[in-house]
C-alpha cells in the first residue's frame, strides 16, 4: 500500500527463487541437471526433491514447496502426465498463480506440442487418459484445467531449438529477468523508484548477453543518484557471476599517491569488493583486466568525480567478460563522456506529488499528511525545492513534531538553508574554476530562467567564456539547460551562489546582494572597480537612498543592476541627483518603481541588453534616437504615467517589448513595425491606446496581446508567423484581411469582441476561448468539428447559444459558462478524448446532454441537485463507505452555497479515500475564483480515482471510506455518491493502461497534466497574466491541470 507502513502492506518472503515441477525418468539426468548447474552459476536457487519420498499422493513438503517459491517451471514431457503426482504438483502451482501470482513458465520437451498439452490429444493425451482411469470426476477435471492453463502459456518449445545448451542459458536469463522484476524490501517503500529502474534497465539491454555496457547516472546532488545505483545492484546482481559496489569515490584522487600508484590502489579495492577477499595486492595494472576478462561482472562506480577513477577501473569493455554491466553514477556528464560513455539516465526532479509522499514518508512514515498538516506538508515540500535529499532531511527533522513546531522550524528556514543539505550541495560549487564559479553566482542572482543567448549576450565582452561555462554547469548538475535553451538553477543551489557571496570578504565583491553593504556603497564613495553586479530588494532598506554621483562613477566595470521591490505594500524611496553618471558598462537595468520622470541624459545605453523599468514613474524614456543597437528586451509594464514611446528604430535586435498597463499611452511608434526580430509584443491593458502600426513586416512575431486595449477599433495586419493571439475586453469592429493568412496560429482568446467565423478555419489551433464574444451568437459553426489539433475549447457568456454542435474528438477540456439558454449538444465522439467538462450556470441543460456529460467525463461539475442514478452508492453529507472490493471509482458530490458568493475565493474539492483505515489516495477538482462566484445554487461535482490495486496492495480488504471536504466556507457538501468503475476481477485492463492517459494510443497529454501514482488533482484556472512558456515567449493559460 502506497501510503501505509503497515507490514500487511509488505511483499512476501520467497523461500526459493525456482520450483520445477518434472517427470524424473524423463528429464533428471539430462535437461534437468543441466539447467540445475546453469541456475546455480546464475545464483538462482532450485528446490531439490530428491530426498522427499514418492508416493500416491503429493507430499507436504512439496505443497509447501511450491507456495514458497517465486517462479515454478513445468517441464511438460512425453511422459508427465504418467505421473499422478506432477499433475497434483501442476494443480497446486496453478492454484499458487492464481492466489499469490505467481509466475508459470512451461518448457516443452522432447517432441511434446502444446496444442496436445492444451488439448489432451496426441501420444500426451493417451498417456493423460491412462493415468485418468479409476480417478473421480473431480481429479479428471482439475488435472485438464491444469494442463489446458499450462499448455495456453507461451513457453520454450524443445523442437524450436538446435543447441540444448543454448536453451537453457535462454530460460536461465528469462528467469533472472521474471526475478529481476521484484526488489529488495530495503526499497519497497521508496517513492518512484520502480520508474527510476525501469528506465535504467531499459538502457542496460539485460537481453544482450554477448555485449559489455557501460551506464552512467547523472544528476545534481542530492536528487538519488546513489539510491537508484543501490536499488538496481539489489536487484541484478543475482544475475551476475560476480558483483561489486565502489561507494563514493568522490575525491579519491586526493591522495599523496601519484597516478599510477592511485589507479593500482583502485583497482585493488574493487577486486577486493568482486572477489569478496579482503586485502588483495597487485603490482601492475595488468592484473584487474587478466581476472574480470571472462567474467560476467556487475560493477558499480558511485559519485565519480575524476577521470582517473574511470580509467583506473573501467576504461575499456574488453576488460571485463561478455554480459558485464558497469554503472557510473556522477554530477558531472563530461566525465562520462570523455570516458565514451554515451548511455547516460538524467535523473529529474520528481513531480510535486511524489515530492510531498517522500517527504510524508519521512515525517510520518505514509504517504499523506495526516489532517491538520496537509498545508506545512506543502510548505515544506515547496521550501526544498523537489529535492530528494532535501525531503527526506526535513521529513526527518520535523517527524513526531507538533504543528507549531513545524510552523516554527519553517519560517526558519525561509531564511536559510539546512545545514546537512547545504554540505552536500556546495561541493560541486566549491570544486569548480574561479571563472566558473563567477558564472555560477551571476546566474544564482540575475539569471535563473534566463535563455542561453540572453546569458551569451550579457556576457559577450566579458573574460568569462560562457558557453563552455554553462555547459561544464550543466554537466556537473549545478544548473540545467532545456532544449529549447532556459537555464534553471535549482532554489537549493541557487541558495548555495547566495550563501557564497555573503562569505566572501567585502573588498572582494563582485556581487553586492546584502542590503546594508549595497547602501553603504551607493550613499558614500566607496564603489570598487572590480564590482560587475547589484542586486538590491528595496524592501529590505528602513529609510532611504540617496545616490552619491561620486560612487556611481566608481563603479566603472559595474554590468549588472538590478532593483526589485519583494513587497508590494512597502513605500521607499531611492533619490537620483540630477548629475548621477550611470556605469558605461551597464548591460542589465532592472530597476522597478524607477521614481523619476525620464531616464538621465547621462545614460548611455549603447552597451544595455535589457532595459526593464517595470512600475516606473517615467513619462516617457528618452527624447530622439540612442544606440540601442543591443537591445534584446524593454519592459515598461504597469508604467501608468507612459506617455509615449521613443524611435526604436534602431533597436535591431529587439525581441521582446512589454508595455502593459500603460494606460496612459496613446500611440506605438510607428518604428515598432520595422523591428524584424520582435518575437513577443504585448500592450494589454493600455485602456487608452488607439493606435498601433501594421505589424505585417515583422517576421520573427509569434505573441501577440492586446487584451484591455478597450479604444482599439481595428485590429492591425498581422504577421503570419503569429502563433497565439489575446483579444480580451476590446471594442474592435474589425479584423484585419491578414487573418486568413495566420497559419500558424495555435492559441486564440477573444473576448468581448465579435467573432469571425475564418478563425475557425485554422488547422493548427490548440487552445481556444469565446468569451462575451457577441450576444447575438446562437450557433457555434459546425466546422469547428474540423480542428483536429483543439484540445481546449472556452464558450463563456453567449446568452443566446441553444445547442453546441460536434466537436473535435482531439478535445479534451470544455469549459461553458453563463450560456443560460444552452439545451443541448452532439454526443461526443465515441473515441474522443474529453476527460474534464465544466458547465457552470447552464440551468437549460436536457437530460440527454447531462447523461452525455456524466457518462464522458472523469472529471466534471453541471448544475444539479441530484445524484445521478448510475453513482449507485449513496449517503448524505460528506462521507460513505461501502465494501465492495473495487480498484476504480468516479466520485460525485452535490455542493451548495452557504450565501451569494460576490467575493468568491478558490474551490477546492477533494475525495480522501481510505482502505481498511489506511489513507491511499486524494482526488482533487478546483475552480479558480474566476469562475467559483457562478456557483450560487447546487452543481454536482464528478472526480475519479483508480490505481488502487496497483498501488495499495492490502491483503486484509474489508471495506472503502470516502470522505470529501471542501477548502471554501463558501461552500457546503449536502450530498455524495461513488460509482464503481472497475472491481477486482476486470481491474487488469485499466491498471494497465493507467499510464496518465485514459484513452486510446496517440493521444499525449501535456507535462503538466501527467497523471501520476498518488493524489489525483482536477484545477480550473482563467487567467491570461500566467503568461511564460519554455520557448521563452508568452501564451494565455486556459486550464492549469495537476495531479
Amino acid at each position: 500500500m502506497a501510503s501505509s507502513s503497515s507490514s500487511s502492506s509488505r511483499p512476501r518472503t520467497w523461500t526459493y527463487r525456482v520450483f520445477t515441477s518434472f517427470h524424473g525418468p524423463d528429464v533428471r539426468k539430462t535437461f534437468l541437471s543441466h539447467l540445475r548447474k546453469q541456475f546455480n552459476n546464475n545464483g538462482i536457487s532450485m528446490f531439490d526433491d530428491q530426498a522427499i519420498e514418492r508416493g500416491r499422493t503429493i507430499a507436504p513438503e512439496l505443497i509447501r514447496a511450491i507456495r514458497e517459491s517465486r517462479i515454478s517451471i513445468v517441464v511438460l514431457s512425453k511422459y508427465y502426465a504418467s505421473s499422478s503426482w506432477c499433475l497434483d504438483e501442476l494443480v497446486e502451482i496453478f492454484k499458487c498463480k492464481e492466489d499469490n501470482n505467481q509466475i508459470v513458465m512451461t518448457v516443452f520437451y522432447g517432441g511434446v506440442d502444446p496444442s496436445d498439452v492444451h488439448k489432451q490429444t496426441g501420444d500426451f493425451g493417451k498417456v493423460f487418459k491412462k493415468t485418468c482411469a479409476r480417478k473421480t470426476e473431480e481429479e479428471r477435471r482439475k488435472w485438464s484445467q491444469a494442463l489446458t492453463d499450462a499448455g495456453n502459456i507461451a513457453g520454450e518449445h524443445f523442437l524450436n531449438w538446435d543447441n540444448e545448451a543454448e536453451m537453457i542459458e535462454k530460460i536461465a536469463r528469462d528467469v533472472s529477468n521474471k526475478l529481476n522484476a521484484t526488489i529488495s524490501r530495503d526499497f519497497e517503500d521508496m517513492v518512484g523508484i520502480e520508474a527510476h529502474l525501469e528506465k535504467m534497465q531499459s538502457l542496460l539491454h539485460l537481453d544482450d548477453e554477448d555485449g559489455v555496457m557501460l551506464v552512467g547516472i547523472c544528476g545534481p546532488a542530492g536528487i538519488g543518484k546513489t539510491t537508484i545505483a543501490r536499488a538496481l545492484y539489489s536487484r541484478l546482481s543475482s544475475s551476475f557471476q560476480h558483483s561489486g559496489f565502489m561507494e563514493n569515490l568522490r575525491g579519491s584522487c586526493n591522495s599523496a599517491l601519484d597516478e599510477y600508484g592511485l589507479k593500482l590502489r583502485l583497482q585493488e579495492l574493487l577486486l577486493s569488493k568482486i572477489l569478496n577477499l579482503n586485502g588483495i595486492k597487485i603490482n601492475h595494472l595488468g592484473v584487474m583486466p587478466e581476472r574480470l576478462c571472462d567474467q560476467k561482472v556487475l560493477i558499480i562506480l558511485d559519485d565519480v568525480d575524476d577521470l582517473q577513477q574511470l580509467e583506473a577501473l573501467a576504461n575499456d569493455t574488453s576488460w571485463f567478460g561478455p554480459g558485464s554491466r558497469i554503472i557510473v553514477t556522477t554530477e558531472d556528464q563530461e566525465l562520462l563522456e570523455q570516458n565514451d560513455i554515451h548511455n547516460i539516465y538524467h535523473v529529474d526532479f520528481p513531480p510535486i506529488e511524489n515530492a510531498r509522499k517522500i517527504l510524508c514518508r519521512y515525517a510520518f512514515k505514509v504517504s499523506l499528511a495526516p489532517y491538520g498538516f496537509e498545508k506545512l506538508a506543502e510548505r515544506a515540500t515547496e521550501l526544498c525545492s523537489n529535492l530528494p535529499l532535501g525531503l527526506r532531511v526535513m521529513g526527518s527533522i520535523l517527524r513526531g513534531k507538533k504543528k507549531d513546531h513545524w510552523k516554527s522550524f519553517l519560517h526558519r528556514i525561509e531564511k536559510s538553508s539546512i545545514t546537512k543539505i547545504d554540505a552536500v550541495i556546495r561541493v560541486g560549487f566549491d570544486n569548480l574554476h574561479e571563472n566558473d564559479q563567477t558564472l555560477f553566482l551571476l546566474i544564482a542572482v540575475f539569471f535563473n530562467y534566463a535563455y542561453d543567448d540572453h546569458v551569451k549576450a550579457m556576457l559577450a565582452d566579458s573574460n568569462l567564456d560562457v558557453r563552455f561555462g554553462l555547459k561544464t554547469l550543466a554537466n556537473k548538475s549545478l544548473i540545467q539547460v532545456s532544449t529549447k535553451g532556459k537555464i534553471v538553477m535549482h532554489k537549493l543551489l541557487q541558495q548555495v551562489g547566495i550563501q557564497a557571496i555573503q562569505r566572501q570578504e567585502p573588498w572582494k565583491h563582485q556581487i553586492l546582494i546584502d542590503t546594508n553593504d549595497i547602501s553603504y556603497v551607493l550613499e558614500n564613495e566607496f564603489g570598487s572597480r572590480s564590482l560587475m553586479g547589484i542586486c538590491l530588494d528595496i524592501s529590505t532598506i528602513k529609510d532611504s537612498i540617496e545616490i552619491s554621483p561620486k560612487a556611481s562613477k566608481r563603479m566603472r566595470n559595474l554590468q549588472f543592476l538590478k532593483i526589485y521591490n519583494s513587497r508590494q505594500d512597502t513605500n521607499v524611496r531611492m533619490h537620483l541627483l540630477e548629475d548621477m553618471d550611470f556605469p558605461p558598462r551597464l548591460k542589465l537595468l532592472h530597476w522597478e518603481e524607477y521614481p523619476e520622470k525620464c531616464l538621465p541624459h547621462t545614460l548611455r545605453p549603447e552597451n544595455l541588453v535589457e532595459l526593464n523599468l517595470e512600475n516606473s514613474k517615467l513619462r516617457h524614456l528618452w527624447k530622439g534616437t540612442q544606440p540601442i543597437g543591443n537591445f534584446k528586451k524593454l519592459n515598461l509594464t504597469a508604467s501608468y504615467n507612459l506617455e509615449e514611446l521613443p524611435d526604436l528604430g534602431n533597436a535591431t535586435n529587439l525581441a521582446i517589448l512589454d508595455v502593459s498597463e500603460c494606460q496612459s499611452l496613446l500611440e506605438i511608434h510607428p518604428s515598432v513595425g520595422n523591428l524584424h526580430k520582435l518575437e513577443k509584443l504585448e500592450m494589454n491593458l493600455c485602456r487608452n491606446l488607439q493606435v498601433v502600426p501594421t505589424l505585417c513586416n515583422l517576421a520573427s512575431l509569434e505573441i501577440f496581446g492586446i487584451a484591455g486595449c478597450d479604444q482599439l477599433r481595428k485590429l492591425p495586419d498581422i504577421s503570419a508567423t503569429i502563433t497565439s493571439l489575446s483579444i480580451v475586453d476590446t471594442m474592435l469592429e474589425e479584423f484585419s484581411a491578414s487573418i486568413r493568412l495566420w497559419s500558424r496560429l495555435e492559441t486564440l482568446m477573444i473576448v468581448g469582441s465579435f467573432f469571425p467565423n475564418q478563425l475557425l478555419t485554422h488547422p493548427h489551433l490548440v487552445k481556444l476561448t469565446l468569451e462575451r464574444s457577441g450576444a447575438d451568437i446562437e450557433i457555434i459553426p459546425d466546422c469547428i468539428k474540423d480542428l483536429h489539433g483543439l484540445r481546449d475549447f472556452f464558450i463563456i457568456g453567449c446568452p443566446k447559444l441553444v445547442s453546441l454542435p460536434k466537436l473535435p474528438k482531439s478535445l479534451t477540456q470544455l469549459l461553458v459558462l453563463n450560456c443560460e439558454s444552452l439545451e443541448t449538444l452532439v454526443p461526443f465522439p465515441s473515441d474522443s478524448h474529453i476527460e474534464d467538462i465544466y458547465f457552470l450556470d447552464c440551468f437549460k441543460l436536457g437530460p440527454e446532454a447531462r447523461r452525455e456529460i456524466i457518462q464522458k467525463s472523469w472529471w466534471a461539475c453541471l448544475p444539479g441537485r441530484d445524484i445521478p442514478a448510475e453513482f449507485n452508492h449513496r449517503a448524505i453529507g460528506n462521507s460513505l463507505t461501502i465494501s465492495s472490493k473495487a480498484y476504480g471509482f468516479k466520485m460525485c458530490v452535490i455542493v451548495s452555497p452557504k450565501s451569494e458568493m460576490e467575493d468568491a475565493n478558490d474551490i477546492e474539492l477533494m475525495c480522501r479515500i481510505s482502505i481498511s483505515g489506511f489513507p491511499v489516495k486524494n482526488s482533487k477538482i478546483s475552480l479558480s475564483s474566476r469562475f467559483s462566484s457562478r456557483v450560487q445554487s447546487e452543481h454536482l461535482f464528478l472526480l475519479y480515482a483508480n490505481k488502487l490495486r496497483e498501488d495499495d496492495k492490502v491483503e486484509q480488504y474489508s471495506e472503502t471510506l470516502f470522505e470529501f471536504s471542501s477548502s471554501s466556507q463558501d461552500i457546503e457538501i449536502i450530498e455524495c455518491g461513488v460509482q464503481i468503475v472497475v472491481e477486482e476481477t476486470n481491474s487488469e485492463q485499466l491498471l494497465d493502461n493507467d499510464d496518465g492517459s485514459l484513452s486510446d494510443e496517440g493521444f499525449e497529454l501535456d507535462e503538466s497534466r501527467v497523471e501520476t501514482d498518488d493524489d489525483l488533482h482536477r484545477s480550473l484556472e482563467y487567467d491570461a497574466s500566467r503568461l511564460e512558456t519554455d520557448d521563452g515567449l508568452f501564451a494565455p493559460t486556459f486550464f492549469s491541470f495537476g495531479f
